[in-house]
């Protein structure tokens, strides 16, 4: 089992190295928005499974339901709730703007996790 954690872990953090390189040196309408939100989903997959080992299909279905209720307060403007509107990194990482394509690449990215070897 500890095998199994670490190589979530690994690839958590592989995951991690890419998303901040993606937010840091990407500017275009299709990889930081769409890929980036797929990559996001994936990568809670990986910290979830690193921390918990869940059961695969409910480890997808909790990172999707997380995803989709940020997404929901995204919508209600709660970076400005929590004060943190003006903070740069705090808007990467809260996010800002409600998009219904956001929860699609996020179905995407959990769909993806399907290829995960215990799913079987």
């Amino acid at each position: 089992m500890a095998r199994i954690r670490l190589a979530y872990a690994l690839a958590f953090l592989l995951l991690l190295a890419v998303e901040v390189a993606i937010a840091l040196f990407v500017r275009d309408r299709l990889v930081r928005p769409l890929v980036g939100d797929m990559l996001v989903v994936i990568l809670l997959y990986c910290l979830l499974q690193a921390v918990f080992l869940v059961r695969p299909a409910a480890g997808a279905l909790g990172v999707f339901a997380f995803a989709c209720l940020i997404e929901g307060l995204q919508a209600v403007n709660y970076a400005a709730w929590l004060g943190v509107d003006h903070i740069g990194w705090a808007r990467v990482m809260l996010g800002t703007t409600f998009s219904w394509m956001d929860l699609v690449a996020y179905a995407v990215g959990c769909a993806l996790v399907r290829l995960d070897p215990r799913w079987r």
